[in-house]
C-alpha cells in the first residue's frame, strides 16, 4: 500500500494537514470561545486535529512498538474521532431553528456512542492495534467497526446538508465561504469512511490508496474553513489601510484648516498613522471619513460666489474623465475654501446656494452627492482625495473679486 502514489501523496498531505488544523485552532480560539455558534466548529476541528495527530505515520509506527501502546493509540484515537463527531452534530445543531434540543440529542448520543465504543473494546478477545485487515476478522469485532464508522457517516451527512443548505441562505460572503469549505472537508470525510464500509462489508479494496487523500485534504478544507474570518479580517484591514493612506493628504489639510472636527491631534505623518494610530485601527477609516466630511461641510461657508461653477468648467477643459467632474470639481473648490480659511477670511451663510458637499452615496457631475451609504462615501471621498493632489486641482485659480471682509 505504501508503495502506492497515490497512497504516499496522501501521506505526503499528513503533516501539512495536521499543522494546519492546530495553526486555526489557536488562530480562532480566542474568538470561538466567545460565540456559542462557533464553540462547536472549533471544537470539532480541535478533536479531528487530535485524532489525525494521534493517526501520523511516525505516532502510528512509534506505537507499534509494543502492543499496549497501539492499542491504546487506537482506542484514544477512535474515541477522539466519535467525539470529533459528536462536536460537528453540536456544530449542526447551533446552525439550526431547533439548536437546544438537537444540541442535547447530540451530546447524549456521543455519550452513548463512547461507551459501547469502550464496552465493545473490553469485551473483544485480547488485541493490540484496531484495524481492519486486508484479509480476515476486524479488531477487535465487527460490531466495533459498525459502530465507529456509522457514528462518523451519519454526523458527516448531517453535516454537509447543514453547510450547503445555510451557505446558500446568508448573505455573508465570509460565512457561505466557510460554510463550504466545512462542508466539502467533511464529505471527504464521509467517503473516507464509506470506503472502509465497504471494505468492512464487502471486502472491495480499489479505493484503499485514496482514504489518506481524502483524509489529508478533509483537514485542509478545515483549516481553512476555520481560517476564513481570519482572511477576511486580513482582507478588510488591507482595504482600511489602503483608504486611510488615500484619504490622508486631504484629511490633513482640511483638518489642518479646521483642527476642531479631529478627535485626536493628527500624527507627525501618515505612516506613523497607520502603524500607531490615534484611534482603535478599525474606526481608523470612519474617523477619518467623518472628519472629512464635517471639515467639508464647515468649508462650505468659505466658497466664494462663483467658483462651483469655475471649477466644473476647468475640469472640463482640463480634460477630466467625465465620471470624475464631481469629485475633481469639489477637490478645487476645497483647495480655495481651504486657503480663504487661513488667510482668516469671514465665512458667509450659504443660504438658497446649491451645498458643496451632501454626505451620500450616488454622485454626480455637479459635485453634489445624493442619497446615504457610509461604504459609497468613502470611495467618492477616495475619489476626492485623488483629484486634490492632481494638476488639474494645483492649476485651478479663479478669477474672483476681492471679497470683502479681507
Amino acid at each position: 500500500m505504501a508503495a502506492d502514489p497515490i497512497a504516499a501523496f496522501g501521506d505526503s498531505l499528513a503533516v501539512p494537514s495536521v499543522v494546519c488544523l492546530w495553526l486555526a485552532v489557536l488562530l480562532r480560539s480566542p474568538a470561538a470561545v466567545r460565540s456559542p455558534q462557533q464553540r462547536g466548529l472549533l471544537l470539532a476541528v480541535a478533536t479531528a486535529a487530535a485524532a489525525m495527530t494521534l493517526n501520523l505515520p511516525d505516532v502510528v509506527t512509534y506505537a507499534m512498538r509494543d502492543p499496549v501502546y497501539s492499542h491504546t493509540v487506537g482506542l484514544v484515537r477512535n474515541l477522539i474521532g466519535v467525539f470529533s463527531a459528536g462536536a460537528v452534530l453540536y456544530f449542526v445543531a447551533a446552525a439550526t431553528s431547533e439548536g437546544r434540543r438537537l444540541r442535547e440529542t447530540a451530546a447524549v448520543t456521543t455519550v452513548c456512542l463512547l461507551t459501547a465504543l469502550v464496552l465493545l473494546d473490553l469485551s473483544a478477545p485480547g488485541h493490540g492495534t484496531h484495524t481492519i485487515p486486508p484479509h480476515g476478522d476486524p479488531v477487535p469485532s465487527l460490531g466495533y467497526w459498525l459502530v465507529l464508522i456509522s457514528a462518523h457517516l451519519a454526523a458527516n451527512t448531517a453535516c454537509v446538508y447543514v453547510c450547503w443548505r445555510y451557505s446558500l441562505r446568508t448573505e455573508s460572503r465570509g460565512l457561505a465561504a466557510g460554510l463550504r469549505l466545512f462542508g466539502l472537508g467533511t464529505a471527504l470525510a464521509g467517503a473516507f469512511w464509506f470506503i472502509y464500509l465497504l471494505k468492512l462489508l464487502f471486502g472491495a479494496t480499489a479505493a484503499m490508496p485514496w482514504l489518506a487523500v481524502l483524509m489529508n485534504l478533509h483537514g485542509l478544507l478545515r483549516a481553512a474553513a476555520l481560517l476564513v474570518p481570519v482572511l477576511f479580517g486580513l482582507r478588510r484591514t488591507g482595504a482600511d489601510i489602503a483608504t486611510a493612506w488615500r484619504l490622508w493628504p486631504l484629511w490633513r489639510d482640511l483638518v489642518e484648516a479646521v483642527p476642531h472636527v479631529a478627535l485626536t491631534k493628527p500624527r507627525a505623518g501618515r505612516v506613523v498613522e497607520l502603524l500607531w494610530p490615534p484611534v482603535p485601527r478599525d474606526l481608523l477609516v470612519y474617523r477619518k471619513v467623518i472628519e472629512t466630511r464635517d471639515a467639508i461641510l464647515i468649508l462650505n461657508e468659505y466658497v466664494a460666489p462663483g467658483v462651483p461653477e469655475l471649477a466644473r468648467s476647468h475640469v472640463t477643459d482640463a480634460g477630466v474623465p467625465a465620471p470624475r467632474h464631481g469629485a475633481a470639481a469639489l477637490a478645487c473648490v476645497l483647495k480655495e475654501a481651504r486657503q480663504a480659511k487661513l488667510d482668516g477670511l469671514a465665512g458667509r451663510p450659504q443660504d438658497g446656494a446649491e451645498p458643496l458637499y451632501v454626505p451620500s452615496s450616488v454622485h454626480g457631475p455637479t459635485g453634489t452627492v445624493e442619497g446615504s451609504d457610509l461604504e459609497d462615501e468613502k470611495s467618492f471621498l477616495v475619489e476626492v482625495a485623488q483629484a486634490y493632489g492632481s494638476a488639474a486641482t494645483r492649476t485651478f485659480t479663479p478669477e474672483l473679486p476681492e471679497p470683502a471682509g479681507k
